[in-house]
């Protein structure tokens, strides 16, 4: 069983995630008679919820800060309607209308921002009105009506990568970019344990290294050779997801930024003790949030191919169940990028395998509601029973490799002493 953990980087909760995807498809697989597994039908799960899983990335950094936004549907209809506009009115290039939806949304972000960061209104309650704002801003702006948007600014919703070179029955560039990402986890990997060897840190045994790296590059290979064997490629809206999950991910782990996020939702006055500014913090994760609800709000508009004034409804409960489901806690603190996109497409296929047999929306939001409440039940049951929560061991496999690195983010030695006196203060107090 250690070495089944160690080969896995003993995430214990991101890998029943994992399994739990994985029991998905093929329950969905076998019950639909073969219809999930299938080039067009993975095309449709991942541009379908493409803007879901983006709308996650942002909010679980919200969510690990200590707060919540239930504004990202309302703003995501409000950029949509204003671009799509925009783009017939004035002429607008695809690209121009791309640029010009990012920064209505970073102006958005950055006025729920103020409210949260300056003012000290509760981001609940901040997004609360911001939900009700742009959804009214959304009806007046388009005047309940739907606006169509051009070929051009489509592809980054329903677009794939072309055919190029040789005819070979696969999409040459999808498996190009398989092939790309194998090689640049093996280059990563490798890197990293040269590095750990290099400062005399302790490193895993070499046969489970690559094991790791070879099932990792097998599953890779798998699912592009799927995509490659359809009538299409792998989508535009997967290569954006990609590249934010890389983003995102090297930001939340690798950065002082990240590190402070963490330090906020885990312990905001021992945090400002140390040094970080929260005020910050808490501006970013508003105002970067309002940013990916804008890309999440054009890559809907670009796949439907028009605006309406129902876009965005919703949208914020199922990027925070996702959240939720991909190992966060709800008090803050704890969360990453990757697990809330498993718990993303956890509820996609989820989604994608009820609408094949025909289920209906009634019966489709109570199983929701309740994969949800059992995601979180589970985590909360281990806490009452004394044992170590789960979503806890997601930082467990890192420590090793953090202490060697020097962190900035450390609280320098009077500051701790600081902190523990506070602490002691308030328990003797209590």
């Amino acid at each position: 069983m250690n070495k089944v953990k160690q080969l896995f980087g003993g995430d214990v909760r991101q890998l029943g995630m994992i399994i739990a995807l994985l029991a998905l498809i093929i329950f969905f697989q076998v019950w639909t008679g073969g219809y999930v597994v299938s080039p067009d039908n993975f095309n449709n799960i991942l541009q379908g919820n493409a803007y879901i899983l983006v709308l996650a990335i942002g909010m679980v950094l919200v969510i690990i800060a200590g707060h919540i936004d239930l504004s990202v549907g309302s703003i995501a209809a409000f950029v949509g309607i204003c671009v799509a506009i925009a783009m017939r009115d004035w002429g607008l290039p695809a690209w121009l209308g791309i640029l010009l939806g990012l920064v209505l949304g970073a102006l958005v972000g950055m006025w729920q921002g103020f409210w949260v960061a300056r003012v000290g209104i509760p981001a609940f309650i901040v997004t609360l009105a911001g939900m009700l704002l742009f959804r009214g801003a959304n009806q007046f702006v388009g005047k309940s009506n739907s606006v169509p948007v051009s070929d051009s600014f489509q592809l980054i919703g329903s677009g794939t990568l072309p055919e190029v070179g040789p005819v070979t029955g696969y999409n040459n560039l999808t498996i190009l970019l398989g092939l790309i990402a194998c090689a640049g986890i093996i280059a990563g990997t490798v890197r990293g344990r040269r590095k750990l060897v290099r400062i005399g840190a302790t490193v895993e045994e070499a046969w489970i290294t690559w094991l790791r790296l070879a099932l990792i590059c097998v599953v890779i290979m798998v699912v592009m050779g799927l995509f490659a064997s359809g009538r299409k490629g792998f989508p535009y809206s997967g290569l954006i997801l990609v590249a934010l999950v890389l983003i995102y991910g090297f930001i939340s782990k690798r950065t002082i930024t990240g590190r402070h996020i963490y330090a906020v939702g885990g312990n905001r006055l021992a945090a400002e003790l140390s040094g970080v500014k929260s005020r910050r913090i808490n501006f970013l994760v508003m105002m970067n949030m309002s940013i990916l609800a804008a890309l999440a709000g054009m890559m809907f508009v670009a796949r439907s191919g028009a605006s309406g004034p129902f876009d965005g409804t919703g949208w914020e409960l199922d990027a925070i169940a996702a959240v939720f489901i991909g190992g966060a806690a709800v008090t803050g603190g704890v969360g990453t990028v990757v697990g809330s996109i498993v718990g993303g497409l956890v509820m996609a296929v989820l989604n994608n395998g009820l609408q094949l047999k025909g289920i209906g929306a009634d019966a489709t939001q109570i199983i929701k509601g309740l994969v949800l409440l059992a995601a979180v039940a589970f985590d909360v049951y281990n806490k009452m029973q004394g044992k170590p929560s789960i979503t806890g061991l997601l930082f467990r496999n890192r420590k090793n490799l953090d202490n060697d690195e020097s962190d900035v983010s450390q609280p320098p030695p009077g500051a701790a002493k600081e902190t523990q006196s506070t602490s002691a203060t308030v328990g003797q107090s209590s």
